[in-house]
């Protein structure tokens, strides 16, 4: 039966609302510009609908038309509807600065939607009491039936609306880890590192504990991060937690917040060895396993640096063995080696093997990881260092301007000032890639010198064309290496070494 209450300029103004509301949404919206011309191509059906009762009339007779008629009444209904909650929730609410949550929107989208329906069925003459009762009954079994599916239902509407969960959050359900792409009305999809979406059902989120990763209030999700490594107790706790803490704070890690700092603990200690963790802070929480291997490696380089050995199981220990021969070639291997990267370097190309020879049992293993600061600029460290393997970078450092000025490779050096002199470091050099190095200091150095005070002429000329060389970069300026830099390091390599005159 026809709405012959709706006439027919009411159908028009109605369809002219909802028109001239898909005109703005598609200039204010484009997000939802697919919806608004869904139901603006709806709108259109029922428009031709309307314009077509005539000729359907005329054909198939008055019932079909007056079908027809309603049928388009009810859709340009839901089309206002919904073209009006779009309007209010996206672009009043919004621009009033009260954005409201998608399911508040959905929940009152469809609230109209019901309401349009009674008010069309009454005005179609149906008795709404008979129809309530009826639908009291039905609504109860399903209730009842579908008790779960409303728990999940509510469930995300409550999470919703206590701001518990949020599209963006990293959060940690049970075994999963990883950031919410969906909340929906029955479900939460939570997207893993692996590429894996977990759907997690509302209901159960509202009865059971998870995890948000990272503060509300920070601008950036920081996720402190524990990397545990065992030291062999011979190397004393405090300067273990120095060493641990070192090796994150001078690396450039990638990810690694520099404020709050990281820190290193001791959480355990057993027969053998004691149990760190060093404690740092993650920028973003999908690259927790690659940022972790980095700070394993830094750590790793770091303690064999500092000649502290990882802890190992007793019985680890206890069932080592090792075979004499074999021990001993592996030492004649390993001094052929470090004799080898001596006479490649320009500063000892003066001494004699007898020289050399004794210099390689002060030779100490110091390998780095890519983006460890090998050395600073501006620090005092009386030793040098001899690259074997990987690459470095030198830089010069005035105030936060880095400039780059050389490249470091298999058989440099570099330090021997430091060494020679006890002057502070003229640049900074890290580490482009992994990198295997030894390290001499002054001690191992000194009986020789002091041996063959001669050699300091020498060396201070060589030092000086170092130093002319590093400052030609820095100034970007060829300086030759000048007579009074060779007195003058000449000087102070006499004087670090108490060398008489």
């Amino acid at each position: 039966m026809s709405i012959t209450s709706l006439l027919r300029a009411e159908m028009a103004a109605a369809m002219a609302a909802a028109l001239l509301l898909g005109v703005l949404l598609l200039a204010l919206r484009p997000k939802d510009r697919q919806s608004t011309r869904n139901a603006l191509i709806l709108l259109g059906l029922c428009a031709l609908a309307e314009l077509a009762d005539s000729s359907i009339a005329s054909f198939a007779g008055s019932r079909p038309a007056a079908i027809v008629a309603d049928v388009a009444s009810v859709l340009v209904g839901l089309v206002l509807i919904r073209l009006t909650t779009i309007f209010f929730f996206r672009v009043v609410l919004v621009a009033l600065r009260m954005p409201a949550l998608r399911m508040t929107e959905d929940l009152a989208t469809a609230a109209l939607y019901v309401g349009w329906g009674f008010v069309w069925l009454r005005m179609a003459g149906v008795d709404l009491g008979s129809l309530v009762t009826t639908s009291a009954v039905i609504t109860a079994v399903l209730a009842f039936a579908m008790q779960d599916t409303l728990g999940n239902v509510l469930g995300g509407l409550f999470l919703q609306l206590d701001r518990s969960l949020r599209v963006g959050d990293w959060v940690r359900v049970e075994q999963a880890t990883g950031r919410i792409v969906e909340i929906g009305w029955r479900h939460t999809a939570v997207q893993t590192r692996d590429r894996e979406t977990v759907i997690v059902p509302n209901g159960w989120l509202v009865k059971n504990r998870f995890t948000v990763i990272g503060a509300r209030g920070d601008p950036m999700p920081l996720w402190r991060r524990w990397v545990r490594v065992n030291v062999d107790l011979a190397a004393p706790p405090g300067d273990v937690c120095r060493v641990l803490e070192e090796a994150v704070r001078n690396a450039e890690i990638p990810l690694v917040h520099a404020e709050p700092p990281p820190d290193a603990v001791l959480l355990e200690i057993t027969p053998r060895y004691g149990a760190y963790a060093v404690r740092y802070w993650l920028e973003n929480p999908a690259r927790d396993d690659p940022t972790d291997s980095l700070v394993r490696q830094h750590i790793i380089a770091a303690l064999a640096r500092n000649d502290m050995r990882i802890g190992a199981n007793y019985t680890e220990q206890l069932n080592l063995e090792d075979d004499e021969a074999h021990r001993n070639a592996e030492r004649a291997r390993e001094r052929g080696r470090r004799l080898e990267c001596l006479q490649r370097v320009e500063l000892f190309a003066t001494l004699s093997n007898e020289e050399r020879e004794s210099l390689v049992d002060h030779l100490v293993r110091a390998p780095f990881a890519a983006g460890d600061v090998m050395t600073r600029q501006g620090a005092v460290a009386h030793w040098l260092y001899l690259l074997v393997r990987g690459e470095a970078d030198v830089w010069h450092e005035q105030g936060t301007l880095h400039t780059h000025i050389g490249k470091l490779g298999p058989g440099s050096v570099f330090g021997e000032m430091g060494m020679m002199t006890g002057t502070p470091r003229g640049a900074t050099v890290t580490a482009s890639t992994d990198v295997e190095a030894y390290r001499l200091d002054k001690e191992g150095f000194a009986q020789i010198i002091k041996a063959r005070p001669d050699l300091a002429n020498e060396m201070s000329r060589v030092l000086s064309a170092r130093a002319a060389e590093l400052r030609a970069k820095t100034e970007a300026a060829a300086h030759a290496a000048s007579e009074d830099d060779h007195d003058d390091i000449l000087e102070r390599v006499r004087r670090f070494f108490g060398l008489e005159d």
